[in-house]
């Protein structure tokens, strides 16, 4: 398996459940994460952002416990870097993961609109930019019908509490900063 970085487009299959591979650094973009079932169907189980490692079970078990797709462009770094696992990072890393968990579970329940501009802000960059996956994975992370997102998301247009912005590479529709 190659150690280079590399890179994906959205919606492609970073790796399989169940499959050999490496852990990895994620330094740019979103991944979905989904527990594959007998029948071969995923269902959501969690997000990993830019600065997660992810793959780590494979230091303990040799293959992958969930299927990774990116939800946008991404870049992956071998991790750990040098071949040397680095405890810190690993810990800083399960820490954040941890932490995702949380803010998940909290996105599945109240409010539909407080749960989509939860995700928005929890996507946004430093810069106050967010790509956002499609609205059919936003329906699954938030547990909301796709048409509900559809919609939300126009209004917070209207509301401008999220504006259009021009990424390359972004379809329209996707790419926002916050107000």
């Amino acid at each position: 398996m190659s150690r280079q970085p590399r890179k994906t487009d959205p919606g492609a299959e970073i790796h399989a459940a169940g499959s050999e591979g490496k852990a990895w650094r994620l330094t740019e973009g979103v991944v979905r994460f989904d527990s594959v079932g007998a029948d071969g169907h995923g269902s959501f189980a969690s997000l990993a952002i830019a600065g997660d490692l992810i793959g780590c079970e494979t230091l303990l078990f040799g293959c992958y416990t969930f299927r990774a797709t990116a939800l946008t462009h991404c870049r992956l770094d071998p991790w750990p870097e040098g071949g040397v696992a680095d405890k810190p990072a690993l810990l800083a890393s399960l820490n954040r993961i941890q932490q995702r968990a949380a803010d998940l579970v909290a996105l599945r329940g109240g409010q539909a609109s407080e749960r989509v501009l939860g995700l928005i802000r929890l996507l946004t960059d430093r810069n106050g930019r967010v790509i956002l996956p499609t609205r059919q994975d936003i329906a699954d992370i938030t547990d909301l019908r796709f048409e509900t997102i559809s919609r939300i998301v126009k209004q917070l247009e209207r509301d401008q509490v999220i504006r259009s912005i021009r990424l390359d590479g972004v379809h329209a529709t996707r790419s926002f900063a916050l107000a």
